[in-house]
């Protein structure tokens, strides 16, 4: 028992981290893809902890109406939701607007050298 995770914590990477995270990225690529803001994708993570906390109860015997734990679910669904979104947002600003655009790691962009207004 912890307070981030209720079961164990090799439970808690697999339901949470890989299939919850993986499934918050691929929905903050999904928003970012259609050119929707962030808070979209982090909005859309209230479901996704609801899925998240059944798995727990139904496969693991977690709770299923615990406010803590949700809360640290859904936390860690958004920051991976707003990471995917922004990952993809630098991807398709640099791929879109090559001209203007270009990579500055992978969550960021910057204006070309050279490629201010004319």
């Amino acid at each position: 028992m912890g307070l981030i995770w209720e079961i164990s914590f090799a439970e808690f990477v697999f339901v949470t981290l890989i299939l919850g995270g993986g499934a918050a990225w691929m929905a903050g690529r999904g928003v970012a893809s259609s050119w929707e803001p962030s808070w979209k994708a982090a909005l859309w993570m209230i479901p996704l902890g609801l899925a998240v906390r059944f798995i727990h109860y139904a496969l693991f015997s977690g709770s299923l109406l615990t406010l803590h734990f949700f809360v640290v679910d859904l936390v860690i669904l958004v920051g991976f939701a707003l990471a995917g979104h922004r990952a993809t947002m630098a991807r398709q600003m640099t791929r879109q607007y090559s001209w203007l655009y270009e990579r500055a790691g992978p969550f960021a962009w910057r204006a070309r050298s050279g490629a201010g207004p004319r």
